[in-house]
């Protein structure tokens, strides 16, 4: 996994450096992010030459010609996208305190607040502030929310005193970040061949019909069933985008060289998801040279193009095929429609004209439809965010088949 440590500031923080070098040999990848407390304990120099990676220490670039130069102010949103696993080592009675309440004053605190990625924390503190009713009521909130917590040990602490609240061992917080990498991997075994961006047809040489996709919400697909154990193809009409890590992409331009492609993976695909805007009809007869401008009207001849979701859905078997509507107008009728002419089990719906869901944005503002009459409305969210909410739902469809399959069989 992609992890990012959080390093606040006690004496256990020490302790962190070590705990970097145990995640890299289990095969993590690791960004330190240090409180400015930490830095009085230990230097950033020491994480950075351990994990290989820029350790981030502020919220904005240093004026100071300090160790932290951000290149935007708002970086934890890029490291919230990108991060697996939010583990903080120690963590201290007072980050513990703006998690609960929702304060954002330094990085680690407004990273918190921005990412969607599972959270351990691993409290170190003096025991008195350990027991103290508000540590307590703190950590009572954060487990509500989902939040881990890898209790402390017992034993005397640099304070002088004896008792809980020293650093629980190593072992004890590898043993949470391999039980969370364990439930991440829910996709493992399956094949997930994605499509993406839009297709381009020539009109010449020079000239294409294309449309305003870019391709952000199938490569979050791509992306997030990579991360959560699939096989992940990627077949992609032309975008800037980079190819999401430990997925096998192949490059396509025309709806037809898509259907190709498409055809080629989705024998060895168990889910197979059509995010890609194809183009809905290309020149009949493409020019073989650039056509000439003049002072007359120009007419082209449209032919419509393959229908790549219907035509592979309709040999879908027992794998779970999702496609997507974006529409402008009667988006749950036509989301409906869809589900049955093109033998989807789930439909992702937006109407492009609503704000924060059209072209080329980082949020979208989707509907899935199911086959079984669940309705699904999503609010506004980023699209690695709706990437997740679609993959649970593939696997909710999942469940509900296999077991219509088991009941049948049982019948027969």
């Amino acid at each position: 996994m992609r992890i990012t440590l959080g390093v606040t500031g006690g004496v256990a923080a020490y302790k962190s450096a070590e705990l970097v070098r145990r995640l890299q040999t289990e095969g993590h990848t690791v960004q330190v992010v240090m409180t400015r407390a930490a830095r009085e304990f230990i230097t950033s120099l020491t994480f950075a030459a351990l994990s290989g990676q820029k350790v981030i220490t502020d919220l904005f670039a240093n004026s100071d010609g300090g160790d932290a130069n951000l290149d935007s102010a708002i970086e934890h949103i890029a490291v919230a996208q990108r991060t697996d696993l939010l583990l903080v080592a120690p963590a201290t009675a007072d980050i513990l305190a703006k998690f609960a309440r929702g304060l954002a004053d330094d990085f680690l605190s407004t990273l918190y607040l921005a990412s969607t990625a599972p959270v351990i924390v691993a409290p170190a503190m003096n025991v008195n502030m350990w027991q103290h009713a508000a540590t307590q009521e703190n950590l009572a909130t954060l487990r509500k929310r989902g939040v881990r917590i890898v209790e402390p040990g017992e034993g005397y602490l640099a304070c002088g005193m004896t008792g809980p609240g020293r650093l629980a061992e190593q072992e004890e917080i590898l043993k949470a970040v391999r039980e969370v990498a364990q439930a991440q991997q829910d996709f493992a075994g399956e094949t997930v061949l994605v499509t993406a961006g839009p297709t381009c047809e020539d009109l010449d040489p020079v000239r294409f019909i294309t449309n305003r996709s870019s391709g952000k919400m199938g490569y979050a697909v791509a992306e997030a069933a990579a991360r959560r154990g699939a096989k992940t193809i990627l077949i992609s009409g032309p975008t800037a985008l980079e190819t999401p890590e430990g997925v096998e992409r192949v490059d396509v331009r025309t709806a037809q060289e898509m259907l190709q492609a498409v055809k080629s993976g989705f024998a060895a695909a168990t889910i197979a998801v059509f995010a890609a805007a194809v183009a809905d009809y290309r020149p009949a007869e493409p020019a073989t040279s650039k056509i000439k401008r003049t002072k007359d009207e120009l007419t082209i001849r449209l032919k419509p193009n393959p229908d790549i979701l219907s035509t592979v859905a309709r040999e879908k078997g027992d794998r779970v095929v999702v496609g997507f509507a974006a529409e402008t107008d009667h988006m749950a009728e036509n989301a409906r429609k869809k589900l049955e002419s093109k033998n989807a089990d789930l439909i992702v719906a937006n109407d492009v004209t609503a704000e924060g869901a059209g072209f080329d944005m980082e949020t979208n503002v989707v509907t899935i439809f199911s086959r079984d009459g669940r309705d699904l409305p999503l609010p506004r969210q980023r699209k690695t965010e709706v990437a997740q909410r679609i993959l649970d739902e593939v696997l909710r469809v999942r469940g509900v088949l296999r077991s219509k399959r088991a009941t049948h069989r049982a019948g027969d």
